[in-house]
This record gives C-alpha cells, sequence and structure tokens, in this order.
C-alpha cells in the first residue's frame, strides 16, 4: 500500500475519515509497501515525549508515546494522516532538566514502532498528533526523554469506527504488518538510523 497523493496536511484542519468496513479488514494484506523504501521515507522525527490522554494503555493495550507539536512539520509536510511503521529510540536524558531519565539500559535500544498520525476520529480528537508504539515492554515511563523515529512506510488510512473492539482489532494487524514489512533487509538496515546516521 502506498501513501495516498494527498495535499501535505495542516494541523487544524481534521478532515472525515471514512468508517471501518469488515470487507477492509479482510482485505488487509500482511506485508505493505516496496521491497525498499521510497519518497518520502525515510522520514526522520524527533522530540521529547509529551504527556498524551493516557488512553493508549488503559483503552486499547497498545501504549502510546507522543510527540511535540513541532516534530510533525517533518512528516505532516510531505503525507497525509494514517498508520505508519518504521523504528524507534529512546535516549537517556531528559531534555528539559539534562538529568537521567527513568528509562535506561535495554529500554534504550532500537525497536519497531507502529505511529499513528492525525485526529483519532474515535476519540474525535481536536489537534492533530503523532502517536508512536514501541514494540518493547517498557520497565519504567519516558516522560520528557527525547524519542528519535524513522518513518519507514505507510500502513493504512486513518479510519473511525463503530466500536473500540473493532479499533483494537486493526491496532493488533497494524503491528503484525509492521513486524513483517521490517523483516525485509532494507528496512532492516535502518534499524540503527533513527538519529538519520546509520551504524
Amino acid at each position: 500500500m502506498t501513501v495516498p497523493s494527498e495535499p501535505a496536511l495542516t494541523q487544524t484542519e481534521p478532515s472525515q475519515a471514512p468508517l471501518r468496513t469488515e470487507s477492509f479488514r479482510k482485505a488487509r494484506p500482511e506485508i505493505v509497501g516496496p521491497e525498499s523504501p521510497e519518497a518520502p521515507f525515510p522520514i526522520y522525527m524527533s522530540g521529547a515525549v509529551q504527556k498524551g490522554f493516557g488512553r493508549g494503555g488503559k483503552d486499547l493495550g497498545c501504549p502510546t508515546a507522543n510527540l511535540p507539536d513541532e516534530a510533525l512539520e517533518s512528516m505532516a509536510a510531505v503525507t497525509t494522516t494514517g498508520i505508519y511503521y518504521g523504528y524507534a529510540r529512546v535516549h537517556p536524558i531528559v531534555e528539559e532538566s539534562g538529568k537521567m531519565g527513568d528509562c535506561q539500559g535495554e529500554d534504550l535500544e532500537t525497536y519497531p514502532m507502529v505511529m499513528s498520525l492525525g485526529w483519532n476520529p474515535f476519540y474525535k480528537n481536536e489537534k492533530m498528533t503523532a502517536e508512536v508504539h514501541i514494540m518493547r515492554d517498557f520497565k519504567s515511563d519516558f516522560y520528557g526523554q527525547k524519542l528519535s523515529v524513522v518513518v519507514l512506510g505507510y500502513i493504512r488510512p486513518e479510519l473511525d469506527y463503530t466500536s473500540r473492539e473493532a479499533l483494537i482489532q486493526d491496532i493488533e494487524t497494524d503491528k503484525r504488518v509492521a513486524l513483517r514489512s521490517l523483516e525485509r533487509p532494507a528496512y532492516k538496515a535502518y534499524e540503527k538510523d533513527c538519529l538519520g546516521e546509520k551504524k
């Protein structure tokens, strides 16, 4: 699935998201994107993790890290709302204080991620957000610590839902699709590249 060719996003104008249908669910592919990332990817984003709505973990079993508004600019300028995949890495320092954060050790390595960019129509958000779910069971919160993300591909459009259960089902599918898509060598090569410098 390729990124729809739509105008650059504005952070103040939500559009009507289509309703998720059963036929859409059944037709979802197990792997998305070409064999190697193509323009506009890779896209790099970073910023101190913000406190969000607190519903990702509680309501959906999918805790997310919210990037600050200014971090969205590089992504919003070249793409559209939807669900994306790539890699993410938490850094040790709390940006505001310069002190070490609670998240340390193996939690600071690079892990696969899925990211929702948009308005979360099921919850009727009033502002656009970038919510990153890192596929790692973290031992502690990392609010204020820097998060670096490299976005490598597009999974699906932003959708509205008639039930929380349907949303959760799609989120779990998003995770599986992301992991399978990242197994390809050209994507795996970006695993240590969240800062834009391949190692």
